[in-house]
């Protein structure tokens, strides 16, 4: 698996096929524990793939076109 060219809706559909294999309770321990694993690296990268999303929309680009912090208090106005 390259996570490099790996899209977040392929990881998540990934991931959800293991857990469904997991929680079957047909696989085997070796097998059990290799897709236990792979799971988990699943998670981490989808798990990186929305903080780096939630980066991106915390910081918005305001009328100057210049990038400013977002303050969800301020709703909408970035101007204050």
């Amino acid at each position: 698996m390259s996570e490099e060219t790996l899209r977040f809706e392929e990881a998540m559909s990934k991931l959800e096929g293991i857990v469904q294999k997991l929680e079957s309770g047909d696989v085997p321990l070796e097998d059990a524990i290799t897709l236990y694993k792979q799971g988990m690296e699943l998670s981490a990268y989808c798990h990186g793939k929305l903080q780096d999303a939630e980066k991106q929309l915390i910081s918005i680009i305001d009328n100057n076109g210049q990038s400013a912090p977002f303050d969800p208090s301020k709703g909408g106005d970035s101007n204050g």
